[in-house]
């Protein structure tokens, strides 16, 4: 829902003076900002300017967390906001965020913890959620220069620092003030970096614009990369052009991930100058695969105004709530109904503050601080078009980085087919952290909804998607792929009894619907000859769901044959898929060359003339006193005719074509004759014309 916007307004200021202020806070910032009684500006100061090469003088690296690292993401799980005081945010904000969440409030000292408190009572802050933390600061900038979350190997979260890229010493410690507030491990990363410029998704991927390149100039781009990888576990990190063109081209300031694969760009009216940097960064991510392994969601919040423009993408996603900046521009119900429309189930709050500049605004002034001990569900969704299956497995790795355990009967999926009421399944234990449940088979072109539930001891509870129920996660289930099995994908011939009498491969279909076979070749002359049964097979053949198509693969070496192995391929083809069966023969134990393996043949089979017409001689020599027998094969495999010529004597033989053949004789064609002599067996072709 859309709330009605806060409304606080600053104080009217003194403009005829403002000049005389202005240049008195140049000269005195530092010294003022040390005592907390103001904010040194988003920018750098000319005096800053001037001190540049005191960025990340004193800094202090570490070595990276142990791998594999995580980052935390703005939208996950926060235990409470950072804000500095004095405040560069309305109280009301403050009021809001305090309802549910914590309130950690940097103060320079014991005095202004007691002044804070005073107003935070007197306004109706609610005191069991606020924390206060002494240190000195120099802004209230809390974003760019507050710590970043990670999480090491064995779950533990720690604080991430990095030197900021202004030179605010004060500034710059808080990250190591806030790890020592949480009793956290802190690491250093020695790269030049602010907050407003970069987000994160919580799974590897990051975004910047090229201004980490520009303040980093000793490092290359792969060294920069290679850094976020070791301290943060980013694996892609996008580095952009800034479409503002200038300022202080922070991120942040134009573009905001709302979740893994949403990410919400600004957008400017055609006339802009920047209209096509915008687009081009829009168009970017829109081509970009998300850690879900979809493309990003892009939407789009309608930002004109004052150089730079409205801000309406520096906002605050702080748990179940989204804070956006409201500056009183006809606008502003425009860019709270994108935020509606992008991240449904969220309660939207416009924020309204005179305070506000152009792009920075809430976000770059309140700083998540990640619950360390979440309970962390990492799971890369079903989405788009899915295949029907008998079930739809879902499979997600659910951590509690408190280390109290899972709550079983808390475990599921809940699951809803066309916007019906939601079902649940449970989640069962695998190994380690991984848990996995089905959703029932659906029938097709059903729409599924879903969203997984976790709970530990600690009285945690997540969902995944964050936001669960309003906005699951969902898919479309369509016609399953026809799942035509081969079996085996080889077939392998060492014995004479397997070339006699062949050997199986069967295709079967394992799918809920027919399946059609289009094509399988039947029978192959080189380098061997061999064949199938059945031999008279006609295409496409169906095959019936659960049915079964059995092959009876021959074979028969060729008179001019290679000692050895010898091998051709079976095809299959279904029309959506070419299975294979490799046939290899072992023609040294099969064929006539074995020398004193053969006990039958001492020579090969010839026929002469060859093709034949009317007759020819067929002519072969054996071993030894054996029996003989003939038969004759079409090229499909069908036999057609069988010859016993009983015992034989030792030596050459020659019988006529008529004999062997058969009489009545046979049509033209190809055919395959094989002489089996005692245990051997020959076989060559024929042409008859």
């Amino acid at each position: 829902m859309i709330n009605n916007p806060l409304t606080t307004m600053a104080p009217d200021k003194n403009y005829p003076n403002l000049l005389i202020l202005l240049l008195a806070f140049l000269f005195t910032a530092p010294a003022i900002a040390q005592e907390g009684a103001r904010s040194l500006p988003h920018h750098m100061t000319p005096e800053e300017v001037l001190r540049r090469d005191e960025i990340g003088r004193d800094f202090y690296p570490t070595m990276p967390p142990s791998a594999p690292v995580r980052q935390v993401a703005e939208f996950e799980h926060m235990q409470s906001v950072l804000v500095r005081y004095p405040f560069g945010i309305p109280m009301e904000l403050i009021v809001e965020m305090s309802q549910d969440c914590g309130v950690l409030t940097v103060v320079m000292n014991q005095s202004q913890q007691n002044a804070v408190t005073g107003q935070y009572q007197s306004a109706g802050v609610n005191m069991d959620n606020v924390e206060f933390m002494h240190a000195p600061t120099d802004s209230y900038w809390t974003r760019d220069y507050g710590p970043w979350f990670v999480v090491n190997s064995s779950y533990d979260a720690g604080v991430c620092n990095f030197p900021y890229n202004r030179p605010r010493p004060n500034d710059d410690d808080i990250p190591i003030e806030v790890a020592d507030y949480l009793n956290v491990q802190l690491y250093g990363m020695e790269l030049i970096h602010t907050g407003g410029n970069y987000m994160c998704d919580g799974m590897g991927v990051a975004a910047s614009t090229d201004l980490v390149i520009e303040e980093n100039p000793d490092m290359t781009v792969a060294q920069i990369e290679s850094k976020v990888q070791n301290y943060l576990g980013v694996h892609t990190y996008h580095m952009l052009p800034d479409p503002l063109g200038e300022y202080i081209e922070h991120i942040d300031c134009w573009g905001k991930f709302l979740d893994v694969d949403k990410v919400l760009i600004g957008r400017v009216p055609e006339s802009d100058p920047r209209y096509d940097d915008f687009e081009y960064v829009a168009d970017y991510f829109a081509q970009q695969t998300s850690s879900y392994g979809t493309p990003y969601q892009v939407f789009r919040v309608f930002t004109p105004g004052n150089y730079p423009y409205t801000p309406y993408t520096n906002s605050l996603i702080l748990n179940k709530k989204v804070f956006v900046p409201l500056t009183g521009s006809t606008h502003d119900n425009q860019a709270l109904q994108a935020y509606e429309n992008a991240m449904p189930g969220y309660t939207i709050t416009g924020v309204m503050y005179d305070e506000w500049e152009n792009t920075d605004a809430l976000h770059c002034r309140t700083k998540g601080i990640a619950d360390i001990g979440m309970l962390y569900v990492r799971h890369i969704p079903l989405h788009g078009e899915v295949h029907q299956e008998d079930a739809f497995e879902v499979t997600a790795e659910i951590v509690p980085y408190s280390g109290q355990g899972l709550y079983g009967d808390s475990l599921f999926i809940s699951y809803r087919v066309d916007g019906s009421s939601f079902t649940q399944a449970p989640l069962f234990h695998e190994s380690g952290h991984t848990y996995s449940g089905a959703i029932p088979e659906q029938p097709v072109g059903s729409e599924v909804g879903y969203y997984l539930h976790a709970a530990d001891s600690s009285g945690r509870s997540m969902d995944h998607p964050y936001i669960g129920a309003p906005d699951p996660h969902v898919f479309e289930v369509i016609y399953r792929i026809p799942d035509v099995t081969v079996w085996p994908d080889t077939l392998l011939y060492t014995e004479i009894g397997q070339m006699l009498e062949g050997q199986q491969a069967i295709v079967k279909n394992e799918s809920d619907s027919g399946v059609y076979i289009h094509y399988i070749n039947d029978q192959g002359w080189e380098p061997f000859f061999w064949w199938i049964e059945p031999w008279n097979l006609t295409f496409p053949h169906l095959l019936e769901p659960g049915d079964s198509l059995v092959l009876n693969v021959m074979v028969g070496v060729p008179l001019d044959h290679t000692a050895g192995f010898l091998q051709d391929t079976l095809f299959v083809e279904t029309g959506v898929d070419t299975h294979s069966v490799l046939l290899r023969v072992d023609s040294t134990l099969i064929s006539g060359t074995a020398g004193p393996a053969m006990d039958g043949l001492a020579g090969n089979l010839a026929i002469a003339p060859n093709p034949v017409r009317s007759w020819s001689d067929v002519s072969f020599t054996l071993y030894e006193r054996t029996s003989v027998r003939f038969d004759v094969f079409s090229a499909g495999g069908k036999h057609m005719h069988s010859y016993d010529a009983g015992t034989m004597e030792r030596g050459s033989h020659a019988l006529s074509w008529k004999t062997v053949a058969g009489t009545a004789g046979l049509n033209s064609g190809v055919y395959f004759v094989r002489l089996m002599a005692g245990h051997d067996i020959v076989t060559a072709k024929v042409v008859v014309y």
